[in-house]
């Protein structure tokens, strides 16, 4: 049976009875976010880069075309985000695969949020193995932060090995998918603004209660951009499984190989949260049937490709 730390058992629970039915939408009672002016307004996060790879920074609105559904649809809202607060969460795996990387990736991840939190960021700070342990909640704190991220300690070695701290199991296990629903689910649907998870991973999945798609799902609802920095060992680790979490999100999936590409691959994510620009529509069609609609964001006769979500669920009435 899988095991989670105790503070995360009934949310989990409680969070999968419901079946991810709460629409991405602020409730009554909730803070919207400043640049949402009503519930139906859908906000796209987009970073726009050249065939070289470069960030481009200095696009109007109508520069940009959406569609939803392939229906296009008339912008209501742009501007380019540098000043927009950022929730951060940052996931670092502890299962046994990472036992050799784990101090360099730490160090990399300390140095990566130095460099990107700026006043009015939090960050929260999560492991995971075959627990799934909060170390920090959201704080601007970044010495809280640092402290927690040079908590994270291997949960388990490989062949199944388990080292005092953690909750047996005799299957092992790494509850991946998990830690990013509980991340979505429970902490990041009830933030604000720009949203986003850093996961430092092979991308491999044992023992989690919740199937990759509902993870994606969670992290869609809740309007959260994944990116996966994919650090494994030749032969080992899920680059499918990577991908198609950063994809459906509108997040970056950056092959690691080595501790340098590991700080190359934080710049890059770093340089893309500040690059951003946000355009935003009131969709055409109305209906409030809690649906998925695609989204697709493009920069016509301009060669750039556009990192932006590719859809979000419409607000159930």
């Amino acid at each position: 049976m899988p095991s989670f730390s105790n503070s995360w058992k009934l949310g989990l629970s409680l969070a999968l009875a419901a079946g991810l039915a709460g629409p991405a939408v602020p409730q009554e009672g909730q803070q919207a976010p400043s640049i949402k002016s009503s519930v139906s307004l859908v906000n796209l996060f987009a970073t726009v880069r050249d065939k070289s790879k470069r960030i481009v920074g200095d696009l109007k609105q109508e520069d940009f075309k959406v569609y939803e559904d392939n229906q296009e649809q008339k912008l209501a809202f742009f501007s380019k985000e540098v000043t927009l607060p950022i929730t951060l969460g940052l996931l670092i795996d502890t299962s046994g695969s990472e036992q050799e990387r784990l101090g360099a990736e730490q160090e990399a991840a300390t140095r990566f949020l130095e460099r990107v939190m700026r006043k009015g960021d939090e960050a929260m700070v999560i492991s995971f193995d075959l627990d799934v342990d909060l170390l920090a909640d959201f704080t601007d704190d970044r010495a809280q932060i640092e402290r927690a991220i040079n908590k994270a300690r291997i949960g388990a070695v490989s062949g199944g090995v388990v080292t005092p701290g953690t909750i047996p199991s005799n299957l092992g296990g790494t509850h991946f998918y998990d830690a990013i629903y509980l991340a979505c689910a429970e902490k990041l649907a009830t933030e604000a603004g720009r949203k986003a998870l850093v996961i430092i991973t092979d991308a491999e999945d044992q023992g989690s209660r919740t199937r990759l798609e509902e993870a994606i799902e969670a992290a869609q609802r809740t309007d959260t951009v994944v990116h996966v920095l994919y650090v494994h060992s030749f032969g080992y680790g899920r680059g499918d499984v990577a991908r198609k979490l950063s994809d459906e999100t509108g997040g970056r999936m950056i092959d690691v190989s080595s501790e340098k590409r590991l700080n190359e691959a934080f710049e890059q994510i770093s340089e893309e949260l500040r690059s951003q620009y946000t355009v935003g529509y009131y969709p055409s069609n109305t209906a409030k049937d809690g649906r998925f609609r695609k989204v697709r964001v493009e920069t016509p006769g301009k060669d750039y490709r556009v990192l932006a979500r590719k859809g979000y669920y419409a607000p159930k009435s």
